[in-house]
C-alpha cells in the first residue's frame, strides 16, 4: 500500500471504540509521514446507533471519504454493521468482522443466516470471536486495540508510529495494557 492511498473503513455500534480506533490509526499514519484524512459519524453513538469512520492515508489525500467498492480494509465490531457497509468493499477488500450481534438502534431482529449472507456478498470474511480475543488480551475494553494489531500487517505503518499513536490517545495508565493488546492482536486466530 506504500505507493497508493490506503482506505480503511471502521464500523460498529456506539460504545465499542470505533472512534478511538480510528483516531489511533489516523495518528499512526501521520506519525509514519503520511497525509491522513478521517471522516466519522457518531451522532447516535450514545443510543446504540451506527458509528463509522473513513480513514484514508497516503502521499497526498484530497478527500476523507472512501468511494463505494474502494475499501482496502473493512473493520467491523458488529455483524449487522458489516452487512450494512459491504457496498464499500470490493474484490480485494480484507473484511474483518467481530462475531458479535448488538442490535443497532434501528435493527429489531437479526436475519437468519447472517454469516452466510456475508460470505455470499463478500466472499472472504475473517471472523474473530470476541470471547476468544478477550481471553487472550485480558479485558474487553482493549478489543479495538487488539483488532488494530490484527490488521496492522496490511498497513505500511511502522511499529514505532503505532506505539506513539496509542500512547497519545489512551489514558497514560492504560498504555501498557493497550500496547500488549495491540501486540497480541498480530497473532489472533480467525475463522473464514
Amino acid at each position: 500500500m506504500a505507493n497508493r492511498i490506503s482506505n480503511v473503513l471502521m464500523v460498529g455500534v456506539g460504545g465499542q471504540g470505533v472512534i478511538l480506533a480510528s483516531d489511533i490509526l489516523t495518528l499512526a499514519a501521520m506519525h509514519a509521514g503520511f497525509d491522513a484524512k478521517k471522516s466519522e459519524i457518531h451522532g447516535m453513538s450514545q443510543r446504540g446507533g451506527s458509528v463509522f469512520s473513513h480513514i484514508r492515508f497516503g502521499k497526498k489525500v484530497w478527500s476523507p471519504t472512501i468511494a463505494e467498492g474502494e475499501a482496502d480494509i473493512l473493520f467491523s465490531l458488529e455483524e449487522m454493521e458489516t452487512l450494512r457497509w459491504l457496498r464499500f468493499a470490493g474484490p480485494r477488500t480484507r473484511i474483518i468482522c467481530i462475531r458479535r450481534q448488538l442490535k443497532p438502534a434501528e435493527v429489531t431482529e437479526y436475519p437468519e443466516g447472517l454469516d452466510q449472507a456475508l460470505r455470499t456478498a463478500a466472499g472472504k470474511v475473517e471472523f474473530l470471536d470476541p470471547k476468544e480475543v478477550v481471553e487472550i488480551i485480558g479485558k474487553q475494553i482493549y478489543l479495538n486495540t487488539a483488532i488494530l494489531g490484527y490488521m496492522a500487517g496490511d498497513l505500511d505503518i511502522p511499529e514505532a508510529a503505532w506505539q506513539e499513536a496509542i500512547r497519545e490517545r489512551v489514558p497514560e495508565d492504560t498504555f501498557e495494557a493497550n500496547w500488549t493488546a495491540f501486540e497480541a492482536g498480530k497473532v489472533l486466530p480467525s475463522t473464514g
